[in-house]
């Protein structure tokens, strides 16, 4: 047996003496995401197009093919299987065997085989394809304006899939039997809806809860909706109304955190946002994810994103979804009008009571929606898997991701070698869980901050889930080294319940880990990790730091000067005491009672300064200069500070000799003294401190990377969601002859942390 990878066919297997020298047979084994995307169909037409006879079906590990013909026929059609294999595939493994010929006629494609070891991939949720949306809109059509059809290309898998192989029977469809026209289409080898295993149509299929004409009417009237969707449940809202956005906002109890928007198409994205090539592109994908792009001013209600430059922007995600902005839109005629630009937006931010996980269960969101929503709309179709919507960002001219959820989970990174089975827990904020299997690593959806029983649960949850659908036990558990953090607990406990060992990763060590395994990276890497908090080695909290990583190991070489934290965790959330930690700093402590009149704590936490703990973190810096320019004392939600302080960024200028580097330690003293100079606006300041930011973390970098002897950096954590600093030092760094590696396919922060936790422990 011959073993290949997505890229070159693998070459043909010896071959034996076969009863008719010119017929032979051989057996094919496809790994990856190769089921739910229409493959089985593509390899029946590929086979009868060559003339072979054979079968193809899908186990539980993999599509298993046996074609029997001419070997120059069998040797053009394994070339095809790579060359024309569909959109969304993806072959990570593909394996060759000969088989007596048995003077087989004809190709088929047999029923799945057993559950199996479960080594197939799901694919991820995925926007109606383009001939879809022509059926959707179509009066001639059987599936005229239904809101859930789909084909082989598109619709809903990774939210439904209950077991492998995928198969109707193992989704949340198994409870809707075909109508004869259905069950026909799903038989005709020349349909496109052959072997669709989401096919359904108004007569056999899902059906809504609630006329489409009475959630227009609500959304109309500034009436808020719960409207169950692909992963789950969305809040609906006019986002042009500010009086329902006030009204969601008070009822969510979300003061100032912002919301996505979706929108029809792709052509009104211009009315409500200035996209570049970028964003259009990340947006109209198949995965449909929210991408942060500049906003236009006055576009939106105020309350969308307040204070904030940019804003996040959907398309529809499912045929639901498109039917709903049709009628909002008075139900043109035709398809045309999905190409122009319509005035029609809607707040669509996750269904659930803040801090809860998403709802997805009509009588759950019935149970727990009912004081946020006017109208609550369900479906018959049940979401198995519960599953945020992404969201992506453009960093150094290419897109990031700040979330992963639908469209992107459950499909696996491809970390370049094979290794043991390990299961990693990730942090406490933004948690995310990462089991590997191979030579892939499964990172799943968005958790969320573990601060209430149900995120907790929601964390098991995903981590059994992942286990069980691929039917895997890990050799070994990993979380961070922080002892308190709920992850850190639970994964103790999962570990205990399956006789594992437990290994806790520093946490800024796996922010570099994680990019070195996406971009996979083997040799030593330095990476600067540039967070908010993170338990240090030294029993500190870090968030600056240079580290160097190597074959399980860490290392740190430098980091930011330390700056008190008073209150601890308490700082995070209000500002105005890292801004007293850098007055203190100044010698001029004693000015933060004057500074701060808002805050009658000020002086007494001034006076005992000298007793609070230290921390390196470079997202605390960004609390302390919003205080200083008087723009953020205290945070409604995490990040906003640093947010609105990037929102005033117009032109990012270094300050002359803003910054000290002495023997590793970067001091940004000099930039905080000026930045507490009374006069300076906020806008002054914020390009002054993205500037001097850019411009030290740079010479820092530079110089560590000199004496490294590398020419490649990792650049991660949590601050380099915000695109002024990850732009400017991305370019900044390049100038300087390296090569800046961001966080693409995980996110920078806290979401990527499973990955680089469980990257690390496999070579530990």
């Amino acid at each position: 047996m011959n073993r290949g990878r997505l890229g070159g066919l693998p070459p043909a297997p010896a071959r034996g003496d076969a009863p008719n020298p010119l017929l032979v047979r051989e057996a094919i084994r496809l790994r990856g995401v190769v089921q739910g995307i229409g493959f089985r169909p593509f390899v029946f037409g590929l086979a009868e197009r060559h003339g072979l006879a054979g079968f193809v079906r899908n186990d539980g590990e993999c599509v298993t093919i046996e074609v029997e013909g001419a070997a120059g026929a069998i040797e053009a059609f394994g070339v095809g299987l790579i060359a024309e294999a569909p959109p969304l595939a993806r072959i990570v493994a593909f394996e060759r065997a000969s088989r007596a010929p048995c003077g087989e006629s004809g190709f088929v494609i047999r029923a799945s085989a057993g559950q199996g070891a479960a080594a197939a991939a799901i694919p991820a949720d995925l926007a109606p394809c383009p001939d879809c949306l022509a059926e959707l809109f179509d009066p001639r059509s059987r599936f005229h304006l239904y809101p859930f059809l789909s084909c082989t290309r598109c619709g809903p898998r990774a939210s439904i899939v209950r077991a492998l192989p995928y198969d109707r029977a193992n989704t949340a469809l198994a409870d809707f039997p075909l109508c004869p026209a259905c069950a026909a289409a799903y038989r005709d080898p020349r349909d496109r809806r052959f072997h669709a295993e989401t096919i359904a149509c108004p007569v056999c299929g899902p059906r809504l809860d609630t006329p489409l004409a009475e959630i227009v009417a609500a959304l109309r009237a500034g009436r808020i909706v719960a409207l169950k969707g692909v992963g789950g449940f969305h809040l609906l809202c006019d986002a042009t109304n500010p009086a329902a956005l006030a009204a969601l906002r008070a009822r969510k109890g979300r003061d100032a955190k912002p919301f996505a928007v979706m929108v029809a198409n792709e052509a009104s994205l211009d009315r409500f946002a200035r996209p570049e090539a970028g964003h259009r592109a990340a947006a109209a994908g198949p995965a449909r994810p929210i991408v942060l792009m500049p906003g236009r001013a006055r576009a939106l209600a105020a309350g969308v994103a307040p204070g904030l430059a940019q804003i996040g922007l959907m398309l529809p995600p499912s045929a639901l979804h498109e039917v709903l902005f049709h009628a909002l839109a008075g139900a043109p005629d035709g398809i045309d009008w999905r190409t122009q630009p319509l005035p029609v937006a809607l707040v669509a931010t996750s269904a659930n009571p803040s801090g809860e996980p998403l709802v997805i269960d009509d009588a759950e969101a019935r149970a727990r929606l009912g004081g946020i929503a006017d109208l609550i709309v369900g479906h018959d179709r049940a979401i198995v898997t519960r599953l945020d919507d992404s969201l992506l960002m453009l960093a150094d001219g290419a897109p990031a991701v700040l979330r992963r959820g639908r469209g992107l989970v459950p499909e696996p990174l491809d970390l370049g070698g094979d290794g043991p089975c390990v299961l990693a827990l990730g942090a406490h904020l933004k948690a995310t869980v990462t089991l590997t299997r191979g030579r892939e690593a499964f990172v799943s959806q968005h958790v969320g901050d573990l601060d209430s029983p149900a995120a907790d649960a929601f964390l098991r949850e995903v981590a059994a889930g992942l286990t069980g659908l691929l039917g895997l036990t890990p050799d070994l558990v990993v979380c961070d080294r922080h002892p308190d953090y709920r992850s850190t607990r639970i994964a103790e406990e999962i570990a205990a319940a399956l006789g594992r060992p437990v290994l806790r990763v520093q946490h800024h060590a796996a922010h570099i880990a994680a990019i070195a395994a996406e971009h996979r990276i083997d040799e030593p890497l330095l990476g600067a990790a540039l967070d908010g908090i993170g338990l240090g080695d030294d029993g500190t909290a870090w968030g600056g730091e240079l580290l160097r990583i190597e074959a399980g190991a860490w290392q740190r070489l430098g980091a930011l000067a330390p700056l008190a934290l008073p209150g601890g965790d308490r700082a995070a959330r209000e500002p105005w005491r890292m801004a007293t930690a850098a007055l203190a700093r100044l010698g001029r402590a004693d000015a933060a009672a004057a500074r701060f009149p808002t805050q009658p704590l000020a002086a007494a936490l001034a006076a005992r300064i000298d007793r609070a703990p230290v921390t390196t973190s470079l997202g605390r810096l960004f609390d302390a200069a919003a205080a200083l320019l008087g723009l953020r004392l205290v945070q409604d939600h995490e990040a906003q500070a640093a947010m609105e302080l990037e929102a005033l960024v117009t032109t990012p200028r270094p300050l002359p000799d803003g910054f000290t580097l002495t023997a590793g330690q970067l001091d940004f003293l000099p930039l905080l003294a000026t930045l507490a100079t009374p006069g300076l606006t906020p806008t002054e300041g914020a390009d002054l401190f993205h500037g001097t930011l850019i411009a030290g973390l740079a010479a820092w970098i530079a110089a560590a990377a000199t004496e490294f002897g590398t020419d490649r950096v990792a650049l991660g954590g949590g601050c380099l969601a915000n695109r002024v600093l990850a732009d400017g030092l991305a370019a900044a760094l390049r100038r300087q002859g390296l090569t800046p590696l961001l966080a693409r396919a995980v996110p920078c922060g806290d979401g990527g942390l499973s990955l680089g936790q469980a990257a690390l422990a496999r070579k530990f």
